[in-house]
């Protein structure tokens, strides 16, 4: 059974998200204020953190930075009633995976929370010796190596952290070299569900992803095609 944590202050919001997910087969935990549920996911080992930006105690923009201190890869949901593209945006730089516009329908909130879950990096409790390998695991394009067994990253022998999301962005990616790819199809691969395409969540996403492995801009990988999206090629 996965386990999400809910953090938010609105008693009936609250009820209508625990009801619904619990009925779907989930196991749902709540924290109606920012620091307890900060200390929520830092004490237990959850799959999907489902966080409101208003929130007493710690807003939800400094709940998602101290949880990401610690964890990488735990998929994190904002909800919002700030539905403007700044805010949204602001909440994805501080390490949200997606989010949720109030009010909204169940039906979308289940939509979201399927497609996280489907896309979140799971923590291999395996220990992998860095010399076994595993062919089928092991991507390498130019001086960038990635083993989706371990899910470790490095470019030019440097190990690189990536967020859940940065994570499947580079695969697909890896998957699809030198072709160039459009933003619908960044959306519906890497997201899994439909998004307005007014909005810049795969701008921002792919400039995250270039902070961290495009850092030399003779070396850079990721390039942009103006007015048809994105390519992965060497340099």
């Amino acid at each position: 059974m996965k386990k999400i944590v809910l953090i938010e202050d609105e008693t009936s919001v609250v009820s209508f998200i625990k009801k619904g997910l619990q009925e779907k087969g989930y196991e749902v935990s709540v924290a109606f204020d920012g620091r307890t549920g900060v200390s929520l996911v830092q004490e237990n080992d959850f799959d999907l953190v489902i966080l409101d930006i208003m929130l007493p105690e710690m807003n939800g923009l400094d709940v998602c930075k101290e949880i990401r201190k610690t964890n990488k890869h735990v998929p994190i949901l904002f909800l919002t009633a700030l539905g403007s593209s700044e805010n949204i945006v602001l909440g994805l730089e501080n390490g949200g995976d997606d989010y949720l516009v109030k009010p909204f329908k169940f039906i979308e909130l289940v939509a979201r929370v399927k497609s996280l879950l489907r896309r979140s990096v799971p923590v291999s409790t395996t220990e992998v010796s860095e010399d076994e390998t595993f062919n089928e695991y092991l991507f390498q394009f130019s001086d960038l190596k990635v083993n989706d067994y371990t899910k470790k990253v490095t470019r030019g022998g440097e190990e690189i952290s990536l967020t859940s999301t940065e994570y499947k962005l580079l695969m697909y990616f890896l998957n699809n070299p030198e072709k160039v790819i459009s933003r619908a199809e960044i959306l519906d691969a890497v997201w899994g569900v439909n998004y307005e395409l007014g909005t810049n969540v795969v701008d921002v996403y792919v400039n995250y992803l270039r902070k961290k492995i495009d850092n030399q801009d003779d070396k850079k990988l990721i390039h942009t095609v103006i007015g048809m999206g994105y390519v992965l090629k060497k340099p």
